[in-house]
Order: C-alpha cells, then structure tokens, then sequence
C-alpha cells in the first residue's frame, strides 16, 4: 500500500462565497478550471493540486471538471490523503457518481495510490458506467497481478458494454501474457482476431501492436513478435524496445543487438534508457565485451543516460556477468546519486562472482555511509553471500535481521531465507518457513524442491513435487520445478520418475522450453537411454550450447567417441551455438573414454588456433588422461614436468595418477600421488588410488603405510554408495549394507550367485581388497561392495529379461567389473552400469568399455 510521506496539501474543507453575478462567476469558474485542467494534462501534478487549492480558497467551487484533473494529479503523486479528501469534496458536493468521469478517476486513483479495495468499492457503487469505466477497473486488476479477475471483468464488459476500446485490449493482452501459457496464447490469439475484425490494431495506434509484440514474445512465441514488427511501419522508440527486449527475453541475443544497430542506422531514433537496459543483458550472454564497452561509451556522451539508475545498475550487470567486477565497481562509484536499485546490482554482481566479503561489506555500507535501508531485493541478493562466506560464521544473524527490519514476511524474503537455511544444511528451518508462509508462489515451491535436491534428501523433493501438483490454489510445477527435479533423476538413474516427468512436461506444454529440453537430454542420457536421448534432442524447437554439450558427453560418458565427435561437427555446422571450453572438455573426454587419442591431439590443437577457445587446466587433465588411457604414460607425464607448477596442474597429476592405477605403472603413480599430496592433501581419492596401486603390486606394506598416512592427515575416504530403481521408489546401498529392509535376502541370494559363479569358471580379483587379510575374508569384503548387492538386489526384484539399471558414487572397481560382465551372461540380463567416470554395459560377457576405463 502507497501511502502519503508528505505533509497533507489540502488540511480543511475550503469555504465557498455567494459572488453577486452569476455570469462572472461561472467565468471565473472556467478560468480556473482550465489551468487546472492544463497542468494536469501536463502532468505538472504539484501546480495542478496547488491551482486546486488557490481556486477553493478564492471561493470558487470545483466542478465535474476540476474533479478528474485534481484527482489525476493526486493519482500522479501517489498521494492517497490528498485523493480521499479530494473524494469526500467530490461527494459534498454530489459529484462522486454524476458524471461518470469522476467515478472512473476515482477508480484509477485508488488503484495508483495502493488501495485496489477502495478502488472496486467505487466501481461497485456508480450508478452508471462507460467504456472508461470498465477499462480503468481492467487495469487497476492489472496493476495488481490480479490477472483472472481481470478477464473476467471483460466479460461482464462485454455483457454491458456493446464495445470495447484498444485500451481495453491492450490491459487483456497485458493478462493474456502472465497466465497459463497455453490458455494465455488462445485467448490472445482471440483478442488479436477481435481487434482485426473491428479495426483497433491500425497503424496510427502504435501502442497496440507493442503490447501485441510483448504479449506474443511472454508466451514463447517470438516469431509471431517478429512477424508484427515487420509489418507494421509507424514504429516509435516504444515499438524498437519491445522488439528488442522481447528478443531478449526468447533468448534471441544476437538478433536483438542486430535490431539496435538496424534502428540506429535505419532511422532517427535515437537509443533511450529503456533500449540501454533491454540490450545490455544480450552482451553478458553472448560474452561480447567489447559490445558492451561500445555501448557504455554511448551512454558516457549522453548525460541523460549516464545519470540514469536503469542504465548504471545494467551496466554493472554486464560486467560483472562477464567477470569483470572492477569495471562494474567504476561505474558504481561514477554514479552521483547511488539509489537502491544500484546497490542491489553492485552487491548481487559481488555476490554471484564468489566475492562474498566484499558484498558483506556493500551490504553493510548501504545503510551506515549511504543511509538507504536494504529492501527484500538487497536482502534477496546477499543472504547467498552470507551463506558462502566463511567469515560470516553466525549465518542465522541474517534472519534476525530480516525481523528487525519488519520483512520477515515478505515472500521474495521468505523465498531467500528457505534457500539460505537449505544450503547450511538446516532443511528442517527451510520447511518452517515454507509451512509458515501465508501465500506459497511458485518460486516458494521450486525452493523447497531445490533444497531438498541440495541437501541430498531426493526423495522428500519428489514428493513435494507430487504435492504441488495435487495442491488445488492453481499452482502447477513450471519449467524451473522440472529442471530442478530431472537432474537428481538422472544422477541416480531413476528412469521412472524422469519419464513421469518428462510426461508431465508434454501435457503441460513444457517440453519446447529450452531448458527444459536440454535437462530432459541429460537425464536420459544419464539414465543409459541413449535412443531417447537423441530422440528428445531431435525434436527439440530451439536448442542452445547447454543442449549440445550435454548431448556430447552422453555420448562420450557411454564410450562412443565418434558419436561425439559427429555431434560437435553437427554443431559448428548448425550454427546454432559456438564451442565453449565446456564442449572442449567434453569432446576430449569422450576421446580419451573412446582411446581415440589421435583425433582428440588434433582438437586440442585446435582450440585456440580455430575456434578461440583458450586452454584451461581442466583441458589439460583432459589430454593426460587422454595419453594415459591409452598407455602413453611417459609422454603424459613429460606433459605435465613441462609445465610451471602449481594448484592448476591437480588435474592433470590426478589424471596420470589414475592412468597408472589401469596400467599399474607403480613408479609413476607414487610421484603422481606425491605431487598431490602437496597440492590436495586432503582428497581421499588420492590416497585411495595410491593404495590400490600398491595392493594390486603385492606392495602390502606401502599400502598400508598410506592407510596410516591417510589416518593421520584425518583424510576420510568417501563410502561407496549405490542406487537402483524399481517400482518408482529409489533404494540405496551402502557398501557392506545391512539396513535395508531386504538385506538378509540380498546376501543369501548374492552367496548363491557368487557360489554359481565360481563354479562356471568365475575368479574373483582379490588385489581390489586393499587389506591384507585371508583369501575368505578378502572374498567376503568383495561381496559386500555396494554396486554388487544392488545388482543382486535387481535381479532377485525383477522378472527375468529386464534391464537392470544401477549407479555408483565412485569408480567401479575391476572385480564388480567382472562380476557384472559374468552375471550379464549367467543370468541373461543387460546391467546398465554408471560410476563416477562413465557409463558400463553390460551384454553376453560383454561391457560397452572394453574394458578401457
């Protein structure tokens, strides 16, 4: 609710004279009333109101007339005091219903001035109505979001009135665009026909073909936007922006900066603050800084932009999007008056580039230097902050803050805070919060989910999102619930739950989102599904660089390197998306998995001289496993002795190291390991692998003299954990598991496999057990690996014939390799499965890897 902060304009009732001639009177009258008029027309409120008073007090008396202009003016300075006197004046002197005009001002009054109550109690109560009427009651639900109740108004509209004007059109358009999209995009595409048929949408009204762009571009469909643009040619700054920024808005980013160059070089347009903002954004996500730097020093030599808060807090949005923080700081500090909008974007760029210190400290200055009180937006953007800095130990002082300063209520607050608590770990005060808030919005549910998703209890994040569904306040899981919930499907091979979804995504026409679209790739992919995978890829309307790059390493994680390989030609043919460092690494990887190190040398080569991508270390961890897959251990570890040391070269040591463990290389997997101490001391899986090694070589001491090393150092070795899905429900495994509720016949029906293995020819690889103790002890410790009992827990579960799908936290080791390998043709089953390295099918005695992983 707005609310007058100034003292009142109008302090008591004027008193009225008795002029002796009615004629100069009504002159006068006139006079008065058409400065008022003037001003408000104007849009110079404080006159106007200040002509209102000056006219009472001369002892003139408002009209039917000066009541809309003053009410207009009370409307433009959100002055709701001085607009409810101005209404009392009005029904003193039975102006409040007769003539319509008066009730319709009052109605947008209320709205502007934050009470939409008093606004519809108005309506209800005039006596009459025109089409203005219904128009200003259609856009004061709209300025409330209040977007059903808004269309249903239009159909009593078109009950009582026999027309319906383009203002009314563009209001439906406005509510067309913020529903559900599929029943938004029908009635809009009615509204449009109706305003063709009855000729509303002609060129000389200008605002109605823009609200028609952005109504097209809010429901998905930009080419229809694109469509209107070109063929309308009266185009003001307005029509260019709403191009632009619908562009924007689809993702169109390249097309949107070839828009702002067409409008510079084609007309007399020129850039406003609203082109400035719209644009920005489209240069931070195609990383073109330069762009950006050309547009800021447009807006340098124009002072009107420079000065303007949209502009300033935009442009510290490109830099600091695109890494460049200092540069964002040089414009915030260039700004001479500093409102919230600019904090918010200097703290929120702080905070999303990891220097959670400095927006610690942003926040803090905002109210003690400047003396702006932060609001839910400042606190939305740095209660992350609070959860990543290590020096900000007493993460709950934020909520206490939040208390004093009186926005505990606020859902975009509340929203953060259920975000904050889920991240430290404490999902029991994230669902508090969540349980506590008074009106649940979509992005409140979407937290709660990905809480849950973050915190591991996958589960509990499925069943909130069953919740949602079935919760009856019109709120349906959206395109951020599906990417949040198809990830964990995929990371834990719950191909049900991923079909159920993707299902989901179909009937609710979620599927062509783009982001729905690449998430579904990955989780199939994920899930071993490679046919749909492809099959959801190629049906996809709009794809961008996440959809290929996942769609590489699927293939690559499955071992299909040329597979990959065709994909990232498909792509640079495709023109859909440039190569990123991410694809790079994903390329190579699928090389490396493949052996197919010839081809993967010359992409690397490549990169830079090509395609401008600059080599990181995680490319270079890529080429040595890429060299020591293949058995060039020497040459790998040349690699890496030619280059100047330090932290970036982890990788690329922990590459050798586990190329040494598949090729039991036992010198070089010690300097490996010795170089990684230093640098990670405290990874396990460095340990581990150093100690397999060893144990593979009969080297039993120094096994167990890294154990101890690894005791000491406090090092603790992740347990292995593994999961399978069946009937809906995931089960997981733990390495030597005993609580799970079919536990004692899962090790019964394992000692049967393992007995009828063994029998037909089976040899278990006794140097995967790092503990020197007797041949029946190290076979016992071999059956309790957690991959194995969920295997057997899936062949005991299904009918025979049925693929079993299973997914490991860490790298297979090579006994539950064979195991799997001689269960496939023993009982005649696919095992499908996935560890921390990549995918293994199993099929006759056969895995997908050759065995080269």
């Amino acid at each position: 609710m707005v609310h007058c902060s100034s003292p009142p304009l109008i302090t008591s009732p004027p008193t009225f004279s008795s002029p002796s001639n009615t004629q100069t009177r009504t002159q006068n009258q006139l006079s008065w009333v058409e400065t008022l008029r003037s001003y408000a027309r104007g849009e110079n409120y404080h006159a106007a109101l200040s002509t209102y008073i000056s006219m009472c007090n001369a002892g003139v008396a408002p009209d039917h007339f000066a009541f809309p202009a003053a009410l207009k003016a009370a409307s433009g300075l959100r002055q709701l005091s001085v607009g409810q006197q101005l209404h009392a004046s009005a029904v003193k002197h039975g102006y409040h219903d007769s003539p319509v005009t008066v009730g319709n001002t009052l109605v947008t009054m209320y709205a502007r001035c934050g009470e939409l109550g008093s606004a519809l109690r108005v309506f209800d109560k005039m006596s009459q109505r025109d089409q203005v009427s219904w128009n200003s009651l259609i856009a004061a639900l709209c300025l409330y979001n209040e977007w059903g109740a808004a269309l249903d108004a239009l159909r009593l509209m078109l009950k009582e009135c026999s027309e319906i004007s383009s203002f009314t059109l563009v209001s439906i358009l406005s509510a067309c665009s913020n529903i559900t999209e599929s029943v938004g995009l029908r009635l809009g595409r009615e509204v449009h026909a109706y305003g063709l048929r009855n000729g509303i949408f002609t060129d000389d009204k200008r605002f109605t073909h823009n609200a028609l762009i952005s109504m097209y571009a809010k429901l998905g469909q930009i080419q229809d936007s694109i469509l209107i643009f070109h063929c309308f040619q009266n185009r003001n700054i307005v029509t260019w922006n709403s191009m632009m920024s619908s562009l924007v808005q689809n993702d169109q980013f390249t097309l949107a900066i070839e828009a702002l160059y067409e409008m510079m070089q084609t007309t007399e347009i020129i850039p406003d603050e609203f082109t400035i903002s719209s644009i920005l954004p489209a240069c931070s996500k195609l990383d073109l800084l330069n762009t950006g730097r050309e547009i800021h020093a447009y807006v340098l030599k124009n002072e009107n932009l420079f000065d303007n808060p949209f502009v300033a807090s935009a442009l510290i949005d490109m830099y600091c999007n695109l890494g460049r923080v200092e540069a964002g700081r040089l414009v915030f500090d260039q700004v001479p008056v500093q409102r919230h909008g600019l904090w918010n974007a200097m703290i929120s760029g702080y905070a999303q580039n990891g220097l959670d210190v400095e927006a610690l400290k942003l926040f803090v200055d905002m109210e003690v230097i400047a003396g702006l009180q932060p609001n839910e937006t400042t606190l939305a953007s740095v209660l992350p902050a609070c959860v990543k800095c290590n020096a900000f130990e007493r993460k709950e002082a934020i909520h206490g803050y939040v208390v004093i300063r009186g926005m505990e209520g606020d859902r975009f607050v509340q929203n953060a805070l259920m975000d904050m608590y889920a991240r430290v770990g404490k999902m029991d005060v994230s669902k508090k919060i969540f349980s506590s808030m008074d009106a649940k919005d979509a992005v409140s549910w979407n937290t709660l989910i990905a809480g849950h998703v973050v915190s591991g209890t996958v589960s509990e994040a499925f069943e909130l999102l069953l919740e949602m569904q079935s919760e009856n306040n019109g709120l349906k899981p959206n395109n951020v619930t599906l990417i949040t919930v198809l990830p964990p499907c995929g990371s834990l091979t719950a191909l049900a739950k991923g079909k159920e979804i993707h299902g989901f995504s179909i009937r609710h026409g979620l599927n062509d989102d783009v982001a729905v679209g690449s998430a579904l790739v990955d989780m199939y992919g994920k899930c071993g599904c490679l046919e749909l995978c492809r099959k959801v890829f190629n049906k996809m309307p709009k794809r961008n660089l996440i959809t290929w790059n996942v769609l590489i390493m699927a293939y690559g994680m499955h071992g299909l390197g040329e597979e990959a390989i065709k994909v990232f030609d498909e792509m640079i043919l495709s023109k859909e998306a440039k190569p990123s460092e991410v694809t790079f690494i994903a390329v190579l990887a699928a090389c490396s998995h493949s052996g197919m190190v010839h081809h993967g040398l010359g992409l690397f080569h490549e990169m830079k001289s090509r395609y401008g991508v600059e080599p990181t270390p995680d490319h270079i961890a890529c080429l040595i496993d890429l060299l020591g897959r293949a058995g060039e251990l020497n040459k790998a570890y040349n690699l890496i002795s030619s280059m100047d040391p330090g932290p970036h070269l982890a990788g690329a040591w922990s590459s050798l190291l586990g190329a040494c463990r598949i090729h039991k290389n036992v010198k070089l997997g010690s300097i490996a390991a010795r170089y990684l101490f230093e640098l990670e001391p405290d990874e396990a899986s460095h340990y581990v692998l150093l100690s397999n090694i060893y144990a593979a070589a009969g080297q039993w001491k120094k096994a167990t003299e890294v154990r101890i090393v690894m005791r000491l150092n406090n090092v603790k070795k992740e347990p292995g954990c593994s999961w399978i899905e069946l009937d809906n429900r995931i089960h997981q495994f733990m390495v030597g598991e005993s609580s799970h509720p079919e536990s004692y016949n899962i090790h019964s029906f394992l000692a049967i496999l393992w007995d009828k293995m063994k029998r037909n020819g089976y040899k278990p690889d006794l140097s995967c057990v790092i503990h020197d103790v007797d041949l029946a002890e190290k076979e016992q410790i071999l059956c309790g690996h957690s991959e194995k009992l969920a295997i057997a827990f899936g062949l005991m579960s299904t009918i025979p014939g049925t693929t079993i799908r299973v997914t490991k936290n860490l790298r297979v080791c090579n006994d539950c390799h064979e195991t799997a390998k001689f269960l496939s043709k023993m009982e005649g089953r696919e095992i499908v499965l996935r560890d921390v390295r990549r995918f293994h099918h199993f099929r006759d005695g056969v895995c997908s890897c050759r065995d080269y992983w």
